[in-house]
């Protein structure tokens, strides 16, 4: 076997920093707080520079010394990662911002970014000789699990809202995965869920119930370093559910100062939710450092609609630190600025990215965003599985 990654370690626990064995199987830690990914970072500088990373193929595994697959022949790829940072030709005129950026998380296999971090656990599922995967998820998760699993031929299950955008279930068919529809959110669906890993013996890829999910969802933070030279952004927008894709991000950031690629200074981290499921804008508020679970969740932007996260406390934390903020919109200003996003910029995104540029009007409003600032928004996925929902609200 090829070794791809001799600088992995362990996993740690966020809450307590409890030790685990990568070799083993595992999901929480004993305390309930989510596990990480450690690496030895002088190691990995020593195997992995900004230098190497300019000849090697743009996706995601260009970065495998300090990715947690070991060995190449477990990898499962579709051709994740490597999107494009689109400046703004249109919107940011308007805005008067002068560095305004798209992140187009689009064009990922199966549409959305949810490519990289399923990509990443299923790859990690088949190294540890995983052989039954079952996700709770409002769509694009169920998606990209279905696509990867079906590459390696790991069985499959879905747990999706029985209100779930028609084309998810399509496509998880499709990819030949196993689909229960419930009443509820995906709160209800990761309660389905977990009844069926102890009746039938499934694993569970959760967000952020495994630990391997963030680790592909921190490779978007390694790209904006790349993109701009390493010299970070001022401000990065991001659409927030599970919140893993946040969370991955601040850690990449942690990861490339430790091994000397940049320096201390970090971009404004901004976490989007829509009004009707709003937690993480509610508890930093509130001064909070973790999240109520938010009451009768609802939106149009099904990724939105996670009443409670398991890493709650971490997305607080990274907001807090970065001197970032938490934002919520409505469904009609996110709608609105779906179709202006896609009128002005040529993004045809999901009601989530609408999202992003929403909660951007409100940071120019409230003075939290400079004109010479540059900023980067996240298109976290695409619209054309939401066509029925886009369609409600045509112009």
């Amino acid at each position: 076997m090829s070794s791809t990654n001799s600088a992995v370690t362990e996993l740690y626990c966020a809450k307590c920093n409890h030790k685990y064995n990568i070799d083993e199987i595992h999901t929480l830690c004993t305390c309930g707080g989510p596990l990480m990914v450690d690496y030895d970072y002088k190691k990995a500088a020593g195997l992995i520079t900004p230098q190497l990373l300019k000849t090697r193929p743009s996706t995601m595994w260009k970065y495998k010394e300090i990715l947690p697959v070991k060995d190449d022949e477990h990898i499962v790829t579709l051709g994740e990662g490597g999107t494009p940072l689109l400046e703004s030709k249109s919107l940011g005129k308007k805005l008067e911002l002068d560095n305004l950026y798209f992140k187009d998380e689009t064009v990922n296999p199966t549409g959305s970014f949810k490519a990289r971090g399923l990509g990443m656990a299923v790859s990690r599922a088949r190294e540890l000789g995983i052989k039954k995967l079952i996700i709770p998820t409002a769509g694009n998760a169920g998606s990209a699990v279905a696509a990867y699993s079906a590459r390696a031929g790991i069985k499959c299950m879905i747990i999706m809202p029985k209100d779930v955008p028609a084309p998810f279930l399509v496509d998880g068919a499709y990819h030949g995965a196993e689909i229960e529809l419930v009443e509820g959110s995906i709160k209800d669906c990761g309660a389905k869920a977990a009844e069926k890993v102890k009746s039938e013996g499934w694993f569970a890829v959760a967000t952020l119930k495994e630990p391997y999910r963030i680790e592909g969802k921190k490779t978007m933070g390694y790209e904006l370093a790349e993109h701009f030279d390493y010299d970070l952004p001022e401000v990065i927008i991001y659409p927030t559910g599970g919140g893993t894709g946040l969370i991955g991000m601040w850690k990449a950031f942690d990861e490339m100062e430790k091994m000397g690629w940049i320096g201390s200074k970090r971009p404004k981290m901004v976490s989007v939710q829509a009004e009707g499921c709003a937690p993480i804008p509610k508890a930093f508020d509130e001064g909070k450092d973790a999240a109520d679970e938010w009451p009768d969740p609802h939106t149009v932007a099904a990724g939105l609609r996670v009443p409670g996260a398991v890493g709650d406390f971490l997305m607080l934390d990274s907001i807090r630190k970065s001197g970032g903020t938490a934002v919520a919109v409505s469904d009609d200003e996110l709608m609105a600025d779906t179709r202006e996003l896609a009128a002005a910029e040529g993004i045809f995104a999901s009601p989530e990215g609408g999202a992003s540029v929403s909660a951007l009007r409100k940071l120019i409003s409230n003075g939290l965003v400079q004109r010479s600032d540059r900023i980067v928004v996240f298109i976290t996925g695409g619209g054309y599985k939401y066509l029925d929902v886009l369609q409600e609200y045509m112009p």
